[in-house]
């Protein structure tokens, strides 16, 4: 088992691209000055000293030096120990709405978000639970089979967005046909359907399936994301929202009417998640019913941690880059390193 301490370090790494592009902007620049002066021989004459890769070879070790500073910062650890407990619990199969009208913000920040944060706090809520993760939008997919690695549960959930499902949509009964599928062979632990989603169903029939996952024993409980006022969908990195053939904004609803009817024929409870705290109060105290069984969890007891070692591959970079000069050493120019 493989895990960061503080993985909220990772999300600088998104700044590499950009440290990247300044500086190949900067060169650029650098070159067009130098251009202003002469030809490459009149430059060379100028400043004979002048290293075309060094520069380039200096960034390029600061910047890796950056990386693992930020993976440091993260504290890498891998189990090293673990033990087999038994705990009571129940099986749970989270469905999540990826589709694209789940970037409507008529909650905060958006529907997409606030249902990952819901999500997550209900996983902190499941520790001796078996859970599982599937998306979907236009077609479902299975994002963690069922397990009691709570832990693994929050990493898969922090990668999933709306363009996880290439085929866009919204087939709840999809979805819920796969819940019912992804479960392992029947124990005495009840099991139940989780459903996140703004309940605009384009593709199939989710009762029918909702009804079949009952007969089984399974329950299927909906929180609906949204409001019943809508709201447009934004297109990423624009400022334009999805719009219909005629070119109208197209405003995205609650369907609650649909939400319902789900949660009725699956035999379970519809909570409209205007408030986090409430919708999960109501989800929980319905999850608190079932029966429960007991079952086999490995746990890790002990990690190994990385921090040191990324620590020394950090100072060694640092301490490269620091002797490597910008410009030539005449000591070393029978040495044509650069």
């Amino acid at each position: 088992m493989f895990k960061f301490a503080h993985p909220e370090y990772l999300y600088l790494l998104s700044l590499i691209p950009l440290l990247w592009l300044f500086f190949i902007y900067s060169m650029i620049i650098k070159n067009k000055r130098l251009s202003k002066i002469g030809s490459k021989h009149i430059i060379k004459q100028l400043m004979p000293d002048a290293s075309h890769w060094r520069p380039r070879i200096k960034f390029y070790l600061s910047l890796l030096a950056f990386t693992v500073a930020l993976l440091m910062l993260a504290r890498p650890q891998l189990a090293s120990k673990s033990e087999t407990v038994k705990r009571k619990g129940v099986e749970l199969m989270i469905v999540l709405d990826v589709s694209n009208s789940m970037l409507a913000n008529d909650v905060s920040p958006n529907r997409m978000e606030a249902s990952k944060r819901l999500v997550s706090r209900l996983i902190d809520e499941l520790q001796n639970d078996k859970v599982g993760l599937i998306v979907f939008a236009g077609d479902a997919f299975v994002q963690m089979p069922i397990t009691t690695d709570v832990l693994s549960a929050k990493m898969f959930l922090s990668s999933i967005n709306t363009g996880i499902v290439p085929t866009q949509g919204t087939a709840i009964g999809a979805a819920i046909q796969l819940a019912m599928q992804s479960f392992g062979p029947p124990t005495a632990a009840e099991r139940a359907i989780i459903i996140i989603t703004d309940g605009e169903n384009h593709e199939d029939d989710p009762i029918i399936l909702a009804q079949e996952a009952s007969e089984m024993g399974i329950k299927t409980h909906v929180l609906g994301v949204g409001t019943p006022q809508g709201s447009p969908i934004p297109i990423a990195d624009t400022a334009d929202f999805w719009r219909d053939s005629e070119g109208n904004v197209v405003v995205s609803q609650l369907n609650e009417q649909m939400c319902k009817e789900i949660a009725l024929a699956g035999s379970g409870t519809y909570v409209q998640v205007d408030n986090t705290n409430t919708a999960l109060r109501v989800l929980k105290s319905q999850l608190d019913t079932m029966s429960k069984a007991e079952m086999e969890t490995k746990v890790y007891s002990a990690y190994d941690d990385y921090f040191r070692l990324l620590a020394i591959i950090t100072l060694v970079i640092l301490l490269v880059d620091v002797f490597i000069a910008e410009r030539k050493n005449h000591r070393l120019s029978k040495v044509k390193l650069f």
